[in-house]
């Protein structure tokens, strides 16, 4: 029986042409626009599994996902590598970056062995045509962001977020540990929000983002922002905010899952 090696795929992605990330019926998803090329350049069926499940519209400038070839298909390590890499590119299109595979330990997980996930969502000033398309447009009657922060800290005191994740999901439990989340300047251009947790359920972020922005409104004071995460009812959180401006932007793992040639 051959021996099978697996691998790691470092992506990024523009996520406004794909429904998401997760493979769906009777739509253009990231995993399927990938499987599908990879499968046509190397003439067998290749399944990927990526890190998490991005939304429509929702952006990467980091996945991460493995999949399991026999030996001898691939080898990063020789010349030939590089050109299976540029058809891999050229397949899967201009939206899509694949930047790098390096083989891992056979049991080494992209989704269960990630041990952090951080995402940003960016806000800029004033109307403007070239940051539209992956930034919110602030609003002109202006937020109070210290007060959205004062807010965004009370994120990393509480684990139960089912307030901000989608109804009906099929998540096990709403449990999550979140380690920073603040927003902070853009280089005088606008804002960013930046959350890492240890895992995040379905719309979690845009959730979190859009309740943060009433409380920039005034709609929403400190404590009202405590009590909508103690009633753990969505329907107490603000409204999901657009997806385009929100980027999946960094995943860590622990250095045991890696080969040596690559910690």
């Amino acid at each position: 029986m051959p021996t099978t090696n697996r691998f790691f795929m470092r992506l990024s992605y523009n996520g406004a042409p794909f429904h998401g990330w997760q493979i769906q019926p009777n739509a253009v998803t990231v995993q399927q626009t990938i499987e599908e090329a990879m499968s046509t350049i190397l003439r067998r069926e290749v399944a990927i599994t990526g890190a998490g499940r991005t939304d429509t519209g929702v952006n990467a400038r980091m996945m991460v996902a493995h999949f399991d070839l026999p030996d001898g298909v691939i080898n990063p390590a020789d010349e030939a590598f590089s050109v299976f890499l540029r058809s891999l590119n050229h397949l899967v299109g201009h939206d899509i970056a694949i930047e790098e595979i390096f083989p891992v330990k056979p049991d080494a997980h992209a989704r269960y062995d990630a041990t952090s996930r951080t995402y940003k969502y960016f806000a800029h000033y004033g109307k403007s045509p070239f940051r539209q398309a992956f930034s919110w447009e602030l609003p002109y009657s202006g937020l109070d962001f210290e007060k959205m922060n004062l807010a965004a800290a009370i994120l990393l005191e509480v684990d139960d977020f089912t307030s901000f994740s989608k109804l009906h999901t099929d998540v096990k439990t709403n449990i999550c540990r979140v380690t920073e989340a603040e927003w902070r300047e853009e280089l005088a251009t606008g804002l960013s929000f930046t959350i890492t947790a240890d895992r995040f359920l379905r719309n979690m972020v845009r959730a979190v983002v859009g309740t943060l922005v009433e409380v920039g409104r005034g709609k929403l004071s400190i404590d009202d922002f405590r009590a909508v995460i103690d009633a753990r009812d969505r329907c107490e959180a603000g409204a999901s905010m657009p997806p385009h401006p929100l980027f999946l932007w960094n995943i860590t793992y622990p250095n045991n899952i890696y080969l040596d040639s690559h910690e």
